[in-house]
């Protein structure tokens, strides 16, 4: 018989190969995966989708941890510390230190160069160059002024309470917050304003002002003098804390032998008048110096916390709108394209009605009536929710045509389902995809309106403990040229948000729906 010859094989060569074994279907070894979890594999093979999904969770865990961990509040002021530029000490060797570059004149080099000269400093951190200006014939400097060191010393007005307990933290600590006060060269009186800082001798004398230069050495070096406003006696009840000092000849009398003393506080009506070194003085008052990661206003707010404040509640309205207008597009959606017919036409003329309304047209009705009894941030979600639901009800009412008719849901229908099960248990499932999709892509289109509306001052958002991004937008405007940094932050924030909602958003269509991947739906 040939080898290849199979066909005449005697039976008793075959044989059972599971003789007396009871065959039966193996079970399967892989967990059934389910719809969400299918669609959230798909999403993953996305790394741009990915990745825009970890810069939107880090730009919501920033909105809403960063108030807990600063040691600033949106409600926090400071009127001497406004348009402070970023300081950080972790980026210094970046440029992140606080300085400004500034071109001055002789007279604002020596004042910005004098200021800290009693304790050893200066907020002139660096002379880049200097130049003659050909036609005028004026030297100018460039410089590097820190804007946090430029206030220098100022004058505050404390009650006697506040004042004994300046003296005692001073006592306490070591720290040095209170200096002599200097003299005014036209009267015997204290000076008033930025003359805090004037304790220089100047070029002409009894000007008072900080517009002219110092007087200058054979070196070309500033006279520094010991101007302070000085008394004969230390019993004057016009003074209080009295220290002896030397005077600018190194005596420390008069020509008559009497002792010289500066005055450390003024006494007036409501307490003492007191010449403070205002970065100590800041630090007493909040238990901290001033450090801004992202700088501060022209309120002296600190940046990084009302964006953090202004994101927050840019995501909470993007939130709840979101959450409104999709149960309400749901509905609305599911009772057009399950009845269709009189219903839906119905229905669908109301829609186009309210879909010729222009947006802006609601928020600003709603904000010039509904805001003065309800509130701006009601009335402007309000103004959302009005018009914001009828992209969704749209989406339910395609998806609910294309799957009504199907044969799971005539099945379902012949064994006596009702209508409300049909819609929320069959057919309702299954348009889902489409839905969510839609839903949170809601999210960025909310928070770039608000943005728009505040950032035109149609909607004012902006509290003593309120703000919002299109505030700070709109705030910062004025400031483009000089203080960038006041709306380059919020900038980057809505940008960044946008780009990322835009691929996260790509990124769930083609997971909900692989057919529509790539295209637009």
């Amino acid at each position: 018989m040939d080898r290849h010859d199979y066909t005449n094989i005697p039976k008793e060569k075959f044989a059972l190969a599971r003789h007396g074994e009871k065959i039966t279907d193996k079970q399967l070894d892989t967990k059934p995966i389910g719809y969400f979890r299918d669609a959230f594999n798909r999403f993953k093979k996305n790394k741009s989708s990915m990745v825009a999904a970890i810069i939107i969770i880090f730009l919501v865990l920033f909105a809403f941890i960063t108030p807990f961990f600063s040691d600033y509040d949106v409600s926090a002021r400071d009127g001497y510390y406004k348009n402070l530029l970023p300081k950080s000490k972790v980026f210094a060797f970046l440029g992140w230190d606080g300085c400004k570059e500034s071109t001055e004149t002789q007279a604002g080099y020596d004042y910005y160069n004098a200021i800290g000269a009693e304790i050893g400093s200066s907020s002139v951190k660096e002379v880049k160059s200097s130049f003659v200006d050909e036609i005028s014939g004026i030297k100018y400097y460039v410089l590097d002024v820190d804007t946090y060191d430029k206030v220098g010393f100022t004058y505050v007005d404390l009650d006697e309470e506040s004042y004994l307990a300046l003296q005692e933290y001073q006592n306490t600590t070591g720290l040095q917050v209170c200096y002599p006060i200097p003299a005014n060269y036209k009267t015997d009186y204290v000076a008033v304003g930025n003359a805090a800082n004037l304790w220089y001798k100047l070029a002409v004398e009894d000007s008072g002002s900080t517009g002219e230069a110092a007087s200058h050495d054979a070196d070309g070096n500033p006279i520094y003098e010991a101007n302070y406003l000085m008394k004969k006696s230390a019993t004057s009840a016009k003074y209080n804390s009295l220290r002896l000092i030397l005077d600018c000849d190194g005596t420390t009398t008069d020509d008559e032998g009497n002792p010289l003393y500066a005055a450390y506080a003024v006494k007036n009506q409501t307490g003492y008048r007191v010449r403070v070194l205002y970065s100590e003085y800041y630090n007493y008052i909040n238990g901290h110096y001033a450090d801004h990661l992202f700088g501060t206003n022209q309120h002296g707010q600190d940046i990084l916390v009302c964006l953090a404040y202004g994101a927050r509640l840019s995501f909470l309205l993007a939130f709840a709108v979101s959450i409104i207008n999709f149960i309400i597009g749901v509905v609305y959606g599911a009772i057009e394209g399950y009845y269709g017919g009189a219903v839906d036409l119905i229905m669908e003329r109301i829609v186009d009605i309210l879909n010729a309304v222009p947006f802006i047209v609601v928020a600003t009705l709603f904000q010039l009536h509904l805001a003065k009894k309800v509130g701006a941030v009601p009335s402007l979600l309000f103004a959302f929710i009005m018009t914001g639901w009828i992209g969704i009800a749209y989406r339910v009412r395609t998806q609910f045509y294309r799957f009504k008719n199907s044969e799971y849901v005539l099945a379902a229908r012949t064994l006596g389902a009702k209508d409300r099960r049909l819609i929320f248990r069959h057919i309702l499932p299954n348009s889902l995809g489409t839905i969510i999709t839609g839903t949170i892509l809601i999210i960025p289109g909310v928070i770039f309106s608000e943005s728009m509306l505040t950032y035109l001052g149609i909607v004012n958002l902006e509290t003593s403990s309120l703000t919002s991004i299109g505030t700070m937008l709109s705030n910062g405007q004025a400031y483009l040229s000089t203080y960038p940094h006041i709306i380059l932050f919020p900038a980057l924030f809505i940008s960044l948000l946008e780009i990322a909602f835009n691929l996260f958003g790509n990124g769930l269509r083609d997971a909900f729906n692989p057919s529509l991947r790539g295209a637009d739906e």
